[in-house]
């Protein structure tokens, strides 16, 4: 489902970018989305999903239906009049906040500024309507309901496809259709998962209630991580910030790179990370340490068989990969390649990327939210400095760079710590797995500049003859991957958790 909900973002990233291209207008666009889509992963799938999910779980695994169902009413109803208050807030001071989160957009003043917090009055609101839906989407994967959460991004992808195809045309300014279809997504989202709440007897009636025990540890936990799982989602946004004193187009460009490099991201390391959390929570309830790090030595393996190749393709068929996705419509030569610089510093740091999405939750099933904290403040503060500094020599790419190394930063303290604390622990067969790793990673890199060395220019070819360059890339370069694991010994057993 993961999977499904991704190759149709990156569909809806083609449509769009073949409508609007890198222009002042899909600049305002993502701007006005980002905002709403940076704060519902701190309050939803950033902070309030790695609060929430252990409380839950402690509680299904400790008490009866009646105490779990208590606890969600109370729960969506303090969360719920926290959101209704923001968005109030945010609808009636929108040209503040997008003065605040693109500031060279204000100071340039013109149409893009005044497009960009236009469109973020009719955003914001996806923020109460998402939030809801990830607390709805939490209490689903708790009780081992993956495929629903998982599928219903998908909507969203629908709803953005269909108002840039059928209903930008109808409208005086045509991005505008975009805001619409956020909004109108995060509506059809959260009713979409109702009904498989009231399946499991657990359909939410908001009862607000700060004073609850469940709601002041869920509170008490969601606070410091509000930094925690979400710092790189706060460098992103720093990103757009210095990116809106760039020439036009940087925001976008940044936007679309980041698009590819999100997709390994989320199929897998989001994915991974979805699983692993509520297993993890009732594992520490059940008092079961060394179980607990079976399962994340289990998740490194998984992100580093992952990551380590999707990390080398997008690096090595950077150019190839955007021509063949964007080139369309208003996407021009150049954008493809201003795309293919931040997307190869995004490359690099994608398997640190995808590390924190599984060592994270190591902290957070144990409810310790506040080494994370401390871990991320430090993550942030470096990529603050790296983004001054390789902003002049490099652009937006600079940034991208930037955001990749205090990931890893991150990841490296985030392991660190789990070692230090003992909760982490190296399982056999380390040297086998890192030799098969190696191994298969050479021969993919192989096998790709092998290939790329007899096709011709990507920028000037035919839709159709890319696709079929693109197609024999994917296919070889991933055959030989798996080829090689599997004639250096890696068998299904070993992918087990």
């Amino acid at each position: 489902m993961t999977l499904l909900s991704r190759v149709l973002g990156l569909i809806r990233d083609v449509v769009i970018a073949g409508y609007f291209g890198a222009s002042g207008s899909a600049d305002a666009f993502f701007v006005a989305f980002k905002i709403p889509n940076f704060l519902r992963r701190l309050f939803a799938e950033g902070a309030f999903s790695q609060a929430f999910v252990p409380v839950l779980s402690e509680y299904r695994t400790q008490r009866d239906l009646a105490a779990v169902q208590s606890l969600v009413n109370r729960v969506a109803g303090a969360l719920g009049s926290v959101l209704v208050a923001v968005t109030v807030l945010a609808v009636i001071g929108a040209p503040l906040l997008a003065a605040l989160f693109a500031p060279g957009f204000y100071m340039a003043g013109g149409e893009k500024f005044t497009l960009a917090a236009e469109m973020l009055r009719i955003t914001f609101p996806y923020l109460l309507l998402i939030s809801l839906t990830a607390f709805c989407g939490a209490i689903l994967n708790s009780y081992e309901r993956f495929a629903v959460p998982a599928f219903t991004p998908v909507l969203l992808n629908l709803c953005l496809i269909g108002a840039a195809v059928w209903l930008s045309p109808l409208l005086e300014t045509p991005v505008m259709a975009l805001a619409w279809g956020v909004l109108m997504a995060g509506a059809v989202q959260l009713l979409f998962q109702l009904p498989f709440l009231a399946r499991l007897r657990l359909l939410p009636v908001p009862q607000p209630n700060f004073r609850d025990e469940g709601v002041r540890r869920i509170l008490k936990l969601m606070l410091p991580a509000l930094f925690g799982v979400s710092v790189a989602q706060i460098n992103l946004l720093l990103d757009t910030v210095l990116a809106s004193f760039l020439q036009t187009g940087s925001v976008s460009w940044l936007y679309y790179s980041d698009r590819l490099s999100e997709l390994p991201l989320g199929v897998f390391g989001i994915a991974i990370a979805t699983v692993i959390l509520p297993s993890l929570s009732r594992t520490h309830a059940a008092q079961n340490p060394e179980r607990f790090a079976q399962m994340l030595d289990w998740g490194i393996r998984m992100i580093l068989l992952i990551g380590v190749p999707a990390a080398l393709a997008l690096a090595l068929l950077a150019e190839p990969l955007i021509a063949t996705l964007f080139h369309y419509g208003e996407m021009t030569d150049r954008d493809v390649m201003m795309s293919a610089f931040s997307l190869r510093a995004y490359a690099f740091g994608l398997l640190a990327f995808m590390l924190i999405k599984v060592l994270a939750p190591g902290y957070f099933a144990r409810q310790d939210t506040k080494t994370p904290v401390k871990i991320a403040v430090k993550a942030m503060i470096a990529n603050m400095v790296l983004n001054l500094i390789l902003i002049w020599p490099l652009d937006h790419a600079g940034l991208a760079l930037a955001t990749s190394l205090s990931a890893f930063m991150n990841a490296g303290w985030l392991l660190h710590g789990l070692l230090k604390e003992g909760v982490f622990r190296w399982q056999p067969g380390w040297g086998a797995m890192l030799f098969r790793l190696l191994s298969a990673s050479a021969m993919l890199v192989a096998t790709l500049l092998l290939i790329q060395q007899q096709q011709g220019d990507w920028l000037s070819a035919e839709l159709w003859t890319r696709v079929q360059w693109m197609a024999l890339l994917v296919l070889a370069g991933g055959g030989a991957y798996l080829l090689t694991l599997v004639a250096t010994g890696l068998r299904l057993r070993h992918l087990r958790g």
